[in-house]
């Protein structure tokens, strides 16, 4: 039907600086879960998950919804230190959201997101040409608020009331999103971040 989320099982893989981004699978659910725990994955409205077969069972709803293409972060040694993803992705409207995102705080504070969001963030403005990137993020998760707004991204407003935890809680999401023509300038400031080049 016109205008709805198709269902994706997608095969794109992006590479950044000094990262690669592949479809994540049922091969990345023990990696992956052997760095999550609570407190990293607060904010997340799924429960935690406690074992492989709870990352695997996150791996795959990850891939089963529409409008979603779901990643694995590798770094430059192979190694699994995250996910994001695209989701609500509407080609059409020229519009997608970045999220779901999760590391290994053995990267926190390295060039892994930084590089993850430029590859992403290429990806969707000049191979698909869209001209809106956001970020929701749950308000109380504070970290991953100031690192979108070190992105360059613009705040646009707090919806409340928007999320439902795991634990049936409520919280209020805050969106941001970066513009078609507000794209060079991010990502100028992405790649001085990196140390690479103007370009």
């Amino acid at each position: 039907m016109r205008g709805t989320i198709a269902l994706v099982q997608h095969d794109l893989t992006l590479t950044g600086s000094g990262v690669r981004l592949v479809p994540v699978s049922a091969e990345h659910a023990a990696g992956l879960v052997a760095f999550v725990d609570d407190a990293l994955w607060q904010g997340m409205t799924s429960p935690t998950p406690r074992d492989e077969a709870d990352m695997l069972a996150f791996v795959d709803a990850a891939r089963a919804m529409p409008g979603r293409y779901a990643f694995a972060v590798l770094d430059g040694a192979g190694r699994v230190v995250g996910s994001s993803s695209y989701y609500d992705v509407d080609l059409r409207m020229g519009r997608l959201e970045i999220g779901h995102t999760f590391y290994d705080r053995a990267v926190w504070g390295t060039t892994v997101n930084p590089a993850c969001k430029l590859a992403l963030m290429e990806h969707a403005f000049d191979e698909w040409g869209v001209h809106r990137v956001a970020f929701r993020i749950d308000t109380r998760n504070a970290r991953s608020v100031a690192a979108v707004t070190r992105l360059g991204a613009i705040r646009e407003g707090v919806l409340r009331g928007h999320r439902l935890a795991a634990d049936g809680s409520r919280g209020d999401s805050v969106y941001f999103s970066v513009l078609a023509d507000e794209w060079p300038a991010a990502r100028a400031r992405l790649r001085e971040r990196l140390g690479l080049v103007p370009g």
